[in-house]
């Protein structure tokens, strides 16, 4: 298909990407100035000054590119999570912290890579997959994508041998179409999931519910889904290359750095997750909040406090907060009794337009020290009438911490009408730093939790 201009679909396809991969502009306002979507000026004491003076989101974004574009998807446990585990440690020694890897066991994983062999799909898209762990594992197989439609009820083509099948995915039907494909002599089949509600769109997973198929079975995301069966609407033939990987044996880790202050005394965390789920670069979840504690890791390297300062990454939250969990089970009742705050950052930076509200949400729902110390912050940076909260909500790793009566909460731009109104490319090979990513929102992130937790750190010794 051809439009007026000679351009075929697949060229504007192409522009498409181009024009999507540009580089968020950094935000430029001084300290006393209004900043975006704020109803009122600032009005900021000399601590907030020196918080504030310090920040960077360019900074931060030369960080974002290592994790969501040289590393991409950090999945809990693999290689990849620990390049990011790596860097980022690496980071926090520069800064001058005592810095350490906490290792903990996780559970297998099972990943698949998808190569478009004629370069037929948009090239700025993660195509990595999940695998079954019941098909075959650690093979690559290629040929061209044969659509037999919902699994259910197929339409097997007579070609289907040599063959990718891909089909819409329902769980019960899974053994016996697998089967079925593979005894016509598909060499592979991609499963993909049903369209979830806007603004939701379905992540890759790894297919459950075989034992010993013959073939390589993967499960894409609805967008991937989406490029494929429109690649396929405009080619008379699209072959792919699937791989499939199985990681045992798996060590994730937490990245803590920690600045020690009065012995004994008070502690004050930032943290946020450095993992992904499969398929997605993570940029904005939780890239966004791994590059803002690292940012104000740096910039209170030069601020003295007599709070002890700790600055976390946990690893695999994703599956289960499996990291924050681990590390609050070693703290001693003594350890747990010094924390005053832990200002946890998830999904801080997103570009998508609805999220006009910075969430303050507790575990219990209640305000604690967190909480108020943000609330204040915002007053004094002209945001009050942009934070809601604090709202009773987990699912990150603040709950961690309040499940054992820490003083914690997570903090996260979002959708005005309930904290779960998420972005379209949440946990989605969408989520980047072109399609995902508002340096001004993390800039602000960066200014409430900072001024937030110099407060509490100063109030505390």
């Amino acid at each position: 298909m051809t439009d007026r201009s000679g351009l075929s679909r697949r060229g504007l396809l192409i522009a498409g990407v181009a024009a999507a991969t540009a580089v968020p502009v950094a935000p430029a306002w001084g300290a006393d100035d209004l900043r975006p979507g704020a109803v009122t000026r600032p009005k900021l004491d000399k601590y907030d000054r020196q918080i504030v003076s310090g920040l960077s989101s360019e900074r931060a974004l030369q960080h974002l590119q290592v994790l969501s574009e040289r590393i991409g998807p950090r999945i809990g446990g693999t290689a990849s999570e620990k390049r990011a585990a790596d860097y980022i440690a690496g980071q926090l020694d520069k800064f001058g912290y005592r810095t350490k890897l906490e290792p903990f066991p996780v559970a297998d994983k099972f990943l698949a890579q998808i190569t478009d062999v004629r370069g037929m799909l948009p090239d700025d898209l993660c195509w990595q997959a999940g695998a079954a762990p019941g098909g075959k594992l650690d093979v690559t197989v290629e040929g061209p994508v044969r659509d037999v439609g919902p699994a259910t009820a197929p339409v097997w083509p007579a070609d289907v041998a040599g063959s990718i099948v891909i089909a819409d995915d329902t769980a019960a039907a899974r053994p016996a179409f697998v089967a079925d494909a593979a005894a016509r002599g598909a060499v592979g089949v991609i499963l993909l999931p049903a369209d979830q509600v806007y603004p939701r769109r379905a992540s890759a997973f790894s297919p459950s519910g075989l034992t010993s198929a013959p073939i390589p079975v993967i499960g894409v995301a609805q967008v991937q889904k989406r490029l494929i069966r429109e690649a396929l609407a405009v080619v008379t033939a699209l072959p792919l290359r699937i791989s499939t990987a199985a990681h045992r044996g798996l060590i994730s880790n937490n990245v803590i750095g920690e600045r020690r202050g009065k012995s004994g005394g008070p502690i004050v965390m930032v943290s946020g997750h450095y993992d992904s789920v499969i398929g997605a670069p993570g940029a904005n979840d939780d890239g966004s909040g791994t590059v803002l504690t690292m940012e104000l890791a740096r910039v209170f390297a030069r601020i003295p406090t007599d709070a002890t300062l700790r600055f976390a990454l946990w690893g695999s939250e994703e599956q289960g907060l499996i990291g924050s969990r681990y590390h609050v089970a070693q703290l001693a009742q003594d350890q747990r009794d010094r924390y005053r705050a832990v200002f946890q950052n998830d999904m801080v930076a997103t570009s998508w337009d609805p999220a006009v509200t910075y969430w303050l949400l507790s575990f219990t729902g209640l305000a604690n020290t967190a909480t108020d110390a943000v609330r204040a912050a915002g007053q004094r940076l002209g945001y009050d009438a942009q934070l809601v909260g604090p709202v009773e909500r987990g699912a990150s790793d603040h709950q961690s911490f309040q499940e054992v009566g820490i003083a914690a909460a997570n903090f996260s731009w979002r959708g005005e009408l309930a904290p779960s109104y998420l972005e379209p490319p949440y946990h989605s090979p969408e989520d980047t730093i072109a399609k995902n990513v508002s340096l001004e929102r993390l800039q602000v992130s960066m200014e409430l939790i900072g001024c937030a937790a110099y407060a509490v750190a100063r109030a505390s010794s």
